[in-house]
């Protein structure tokens, strides 16, 4: 009996699939919101989210115009721990420093990594 061929998910759908299984167990509250993170090829994106409210508290981006003065493109290292520290600024002038921390379904590592140790050394705690 010949074995059928291995259908492999396209790298977009596996991320969403993981990011699905992610979102299951972390939810953003009014005491604790979700910080989510958003990376594509040229950009990072990441927002404070209140779950309960359905809310947007705060959020930074590789594209935002206090961002972009500081970078030399989106797509690095580099622009990811800007976003983070601008993130994080944002957040502790809304009144927010206890975060959970929702990679998105990508790995903890490279842009992700540095955007999350930014934001910690720049006041949130998560």
């Amino acid at each position: 009996m010949a074995q059928l061929p291995v259908k492999r998910l396209a790298r977009s759908a596996h991320r969403e699939r993981l990011h699905r299984r992610i979102r299951r167990k972390i939810s953003g509250t009014v005491e604790r919101p979700r910080v989510a993170v958003y990376r594509s090829i040229k950009h990072i994106r990441a927002q404070v989210i209140d779950d309960s409210n359905h809310r947007t508290l705060a959020s930074a981006s590789s594209l935002d115009a206090e961002v972009r003065g500081d970078i030399k493109g989106g797509g690095n290292i580099a622009a990811a721990k800007v976003v983070g520290r601008v993130l994080a600024q944002r957040a502790l002038a809304a009144g927010i420093e206890l975060v959970v921390f929702d990679r998105g379904g990508y790995k903890y590592h490279g842009r992700i990594r540095s955007l999350a140790e930014a934001a910690r050394e720049a006041g949130l705690k998560f």
